[in-house]
């Protein structure tokens, strides 16, 4: 499946995020912040991967309702996607 531009460049935006907000963890485990923070900001960081990978489900729903014999034939039947999107939830 061929991702458009603009989900691509969301997902990595979205990606990036996590990645910053999981250097942050590390540094205030390293640094002993209180646990609380540590956890808020873990949770940020587990909902921005998550938004990262409902974008990317998100566009293969799209992908499938726009040309489902094409989908199906790259192998992304329906029923794939939603596999994908229970891996998440």
């Amino acid at each position: 499946m061929d991702l458009p531009p603009e989900v691509v460049d969301d997902v990595v935006k979205r990606l990036r995020r996590a990645a910053g907000q999981v250097q942050g963890v590390e540094r205030m485990v390293l640094e002993g912040r209180d646990c609380r923070d540590i956890v808020t900001q873990l949770s940020a960081s587990i909902r921005a991967l998550e938004q990262a990978g409902f974008r990317l489900v998100t566009a293969g729903v799209a992908y499938c309702m726009d040309d489902p014999q094409r989908a199906e034939a790259d192998g992304y039947p329906l029923a794939e996607i939603e596999r994908l999107f229970m891996k998440l939830t």
